[in-house]
């Protein structure tokens, strides 16, 4: 499946944004691509009435979008079980031209990492003659043919004649756990089958005899043929043994596959080293990332919508590949580095334009979509009361009423309504529901807005309001920090401000506003608001 691609609005989501969201991802997936919608925090009560009437699940939260660990083309699956032999470690690093490789148990939890260098010590200076392995393994790593097999687990002691027969047994006992590598002496082969030896294997091409074999089977002796002789099986055969049965490095540094880049940077530059086994929360093992890996990653791919600021959007966005926008505000601080699909319009919604899109596309639009445009269509426009409503809105509007057979007046108070959480949330979190930042020049103004049917609860709270404000606007360093309480029934909005700001907004909206004033007509924070402040400050 290709990659997924992220569609969202803007942080502290509104019913335009989600119902954007979710209304392109759908439109985006019949078209072919493989798109998710999201949400940067929680929604508001009004969203979560119109998710839950239509039937719709809210979106998962997109806490960033900055680059991680699994976004590398790092070595995925390159790992070896603690029951594979040596030498089949071995070939994978050599084909991957590596030199280390994660080892991970039967439940491919995370055990450590096997080296070529715990090769090379384990033959160079521990003991050699311990094998444990299968059946199965020896075959592989000596170049063996099965005559006899009785046990799939081989364990025991490599002996190997290179003497007499008669110094031979002066100086060996062969017991259960023996592991017999031998040619073609025939007294030795029977003395050992006789005594039950674990495994016989015989070597230089030489075959067992017939009453030797039937002993043999009668004894339950594991029996390899091979071709090799026997110098080459007693260098090869150790390499064998399960991993476990060697030496490894247990204490390591590993990563996360949802670290950032940036944090593994710091990791490097700190541990100097040169291979890092890749984890995911379940501490199962997903491969191992190494330095020149970095050089090769798959950016995350985004669309946005309802916004182009980027101090509105995901953090990290500048990390992320944005594949396209669709927006109906001015155009903000948001730059990309490749040319993408940019879709504005003067309108008063979103969802608008994403009608229009259905349109152009001639896609039929199913009735829980065509119900979600129509929300987000009536939240941003105040029901086609904000001046930024045009005959386009109006027009979808008519279109999706009459395809979803909802009354867009009846519909709007049941959202509002929904929304009216006064008593229910502290000054903070009712200032955070619709909070908006915009840069201009060396000058941040902030405004938060909320759609009420209930201004007077807020009003008899001003005093308290103010003083937030005062605090916030402080410690963000914000010029102006406007509160907007707005009442589509009125057609206007109250306002409450910062107080260092009061010059501002007398300059902007008349010189004898005040805090709770009601400004007649003043709906849209985009095309009345926001401007009037601008226009002051430039």
């Amino acid at each position: 499946m290709d990659k997924t691609i992220y569609i969202f609005g803007h942080k502290n989501p509104d019913t335009d944004s989600v119902c954007a969201s979710i209304c392109l991802s759908y439109l985006k997936n019949i078209q072919g691509f493989n798109t998710e919608p999201r949400i940067l925090s929680n929604i508001n009560e009004e969203t979560k009435y119109v998710l839950k009437k239509f039937k719709v699940e809210v979106p998962h939260i997109l806490n960033d979008v900055k680059l991680q660990i699994k976004d590398i083309n790092y070595h995925k699956d390159f790992k070896v079980s603690i029951n594979e032999s040596v030498y089949n470690a071995f070939l994978i690093m050599q084909q991957n031209d590596m030199s280390t490789i994660p080892v991970v148990n039967e439940n491919d939890l995370f055990m450590g990492a096997f080296a070529m260098k715990d090769i090379a010590k384990h033959t160079i200076l521990e003991n050699n003659t311990d094998l444990k392995t299968t059946y199965g393994k020896i075959l592989e790593v000596i170049n063996g043919k099965e005559i006899l097999k009785f046990d799939d687990d081989i364990e025991g002691e490599i002996t190997n004649i290179d003497l007499r027969s008669t110094t031979f047994y002066n100086n060996n006992t062969l017991n259960n756990k023996t592991i017999l590598i031998v040619g073609d002496r025939h007294s030795i082969i029977e003395d050992a089958i006789n005594k039950k030896i674990k495994l016989l294997i015989i070597t230089d091409g030489h075959k067992i005899k017939d009453e030797h074999l039937e002993i043999a089977k009668k004894n339950k002796v594991n029996i390899i043929y091979t071709k090799e002789d026997s110098y080459e099986v007693i260098l090869t055969i150790g390499y064998a043994n399960f991993i476990s049965n060697y030496h490894y490095t247990k204490d390591l540094v590993v990563v996360n596959e949802n670290d950032e880049i940036t944090d593994f940077n710091d990791l490097v530059n700190k541990t100097k080293h040169s291979y890092y086994p890749v984890l995911n929360n379940a501490n199962h093992c997903l491969g191992l990332v190494k330095l020149s890996d970095l050089r090769d990653y798959h950016r995350k791919e985004v669309i946005l919508v309802d916004h182009n600021e980027i101090s509105q959007s995901v953090d990290g966005l500048e990390e992320a590949k944005i594949l396209g926008i669709v927006d109906h505000h001015k155009l903000g601080t948001l730059g990309t580095m490749e040319p993408i699909n940019f879709r504005s319009m003067t309108v008063g919604s979103t969802c608008t334009i994403i009608y229009e899109l259905f349109k152009e596309n001639k896609i039929k639009i199913p009735n829980d979509i065509a119900s979600l445009l129509l929300a987000g269509i009536i939240s941003d426009t105040l029901l086609l009361k904000s001046p930024t409503t045009t005959k386009s809105d109006e027009k979808a509007l008519s279109d999706l009423s009459t395809l979803t057979n909802i009354d867009p007046e009846t519909f709007a108070i049941e959202m509002f309504k929904a929304n009216d959480v006064i008593k229910s949330k502290s000054i903070k979190e009712i200032i955070s529901m619709d909070f908006k930042s915009f840069k201009l020049d060396k000058d941040t103004i902030a405004i938060s807005q909320i759609t009420t049917l209930n201004s007077k609860a807020i009003l008899k709270q001003r005093s308290s309001y103010i003083k937030y404000l005062n605090k916030e606007a402080n410690n963000s360093n914000y010029k102006v920090l406007l509160f907007v309480i707005t009442d589509i029934f009125k057609n206007g909005s109250y306002i409450l401000f910062n107080e260092s700001a009061k010059s501002i907004i007398k300059d902007a909206f008349g010189l004898k506003v005040d805090e709770g004033s009601f400004l007649e007509e003043i709906v849209s924070r985009k095309k009345q608001i926001l401007p009037n402040i601008m226009n002051v400050l430039k």
